[in-house]
């Protein structure tokens, strides 16, 4: 790419401070500097996100953070009883607080805003692109079924909301969601009414994504080629260019708990994966239910706090086929026991692990010259043109 092309380029990034949604953003927006680097890069998220990302990187030229208002009030106390608090919070602020910061960068990079790219979550990445006549990229952070959901919530209340509606009753009128049953869909999902927060930010989303220039998702085609396939059809321009973990030019957080190094000291195939989200948590007997059977299995683990949702749950069990949920959803001593020891102990658990192998050289073909470096090189073009 000339340096003629992308030496005006300026181009605001709008990250949804959250859980872990701002470092794989970042990691994406790493990657294209570096394709890019006459372009600049404004990154906006709250100064509480921003010290987490840059705190351990260098001096960057391309890329410059901008604090907006986190909407919290001056006396404000976390509240542990509703997690979702400080989002909401936050929500009330949109947009304006992105704007007002956008309107400083401008001023010190010297250049007009060129192109927008978003967490998809900001629904109104749309309307600002709209306004100044831009193109709006947004990056759908989770997986490409909870992305298609999302888009076709309307269809999916038609067919599965309202009361009465057995909890087995399968998705079959989406491609590739036959074994997706309608007590995986998130609850919120169903509603009619609007709900505020989260819920709605997600229908607003699913409205607008039809309008950006290129949908971006940190994944590969191959892993759910069915719902890439619908997606493909929905949106204009859908590009999986991941997984990112693979392409970026180097680590956004460090490690402090060594976690790496210690599973490097693991035998192959040994160490659980626990995973719950990052703001919602099983209740406190249900945490100690899980701890026990830990503690009894004597298997070495992993407890990292990323984003989950039953979905994710029949995905990986029914699907993929690469782990296991907890028996009848609720965390207990015998159900974990269970579920250790079919991962670690049987012949479904030896398959669960090749099944993980296959995944993994499917996901180094994508980032090695295959659809995710493709991808890139379109998602590169539309951002710089």
């Amino acid at each position: 790419m000339s340096e003629a092309k992308n030496d005006l380029k300026h181009i605001a990034v709008l990250a949804f401070p959250f859980a872990t949604h701002a470092p794989p953003l970042f990691s994406l927006i790493r990657r294209l500097s570096t394709m890019a680097p006459q372009a600049k890069f404004s990154f906006f998220s709250t100064r509480e996100s921003n010290n987490k990302i840059f705190s351990n990187q260098g001096r960057m030229e391309s890329i410059k953070p901008y604090n907006v208002n986190d909407g919290l009030p001056e006396d404000y106390m976390i509240s542990f009883a509703n997690p979702h608090e400080r989002v909401e919070y936050f929500l009330k602020a949109v947009p304006g607080n992105f704007k007002q910061a956008m309107e400083v960068a401008v001023q010190v990079i010297g250049r007009e805003i060129t192109c927008i790219i978003s967490d998809a979550f900001f629904w109104f990445g749309a309307d600002i692109a709209h306004e100044l006549h831009v193109p709006w990229v947004p990056l759908w952070t989770a997986g490409p079924r909870p992305l298609l959901l999302h888009l076709e919530t309307d269809l999916v209340r038609q067919k599965m909301g309202g009361d009465g509606v057995p909890e087995d009753r399968t998705m079959d009128f989406l491609p590739g969601f036959s074994e997706i049953r309608a007590a995986d869909i998130p609850k919120e999902l169903l509603h009619e009414d609007a709900i505020p927060g989260i819920p709605a930010m997600l229908y607003k989303m699913g409205k607008m994504l039809p309008r950006a220039a290129a949908g971006v998702l940190s994944s590969w085609e191959k892993l759910d080629p069915d719902v890439v396939n619908q997606l493909q059809s929905r949106l204009h321009n859908f590009l999986e260019v991941g997984p990112l973990v693979l392409t970026s030019p180097d680590p956004v957080v460090s490690d402090p708990q060594c976690c790496l190094e210690w599973l490097d000291k693991q035998k192959r195939g040994s160490v659980l994966y626990v995973c719950f989200g990052s703001m919602i948590m099983p209740p406190p007997h249900e945490l100690a239910e899980l701890a026990e059977a830990l503690e009894e299995c004597d298997s070495p683990f992993l407890w990292p706090f990323f984003g989950d949702q039953a979905l994710n749950t029949r995905t990986v069990e029914a699907i993929w086929k690469i782990g296991v949920g907890i028996e009848g959803g609720t965390i207990t001593k015998d159900g974990v026991t269970k579920a250790i020891k079919l991962i670690l102990s049987t012949e479904e658990g030896e398959k669960m692990r090749k099944n993980v192998e296959h995944l993994q050289d499917l996901a180094l073909d994508a980032v090695s010259n295959g659809s995710s470096s493709k991808n890139f090189e379109a998602l590169l073009e539309v951002v710089t043109k």
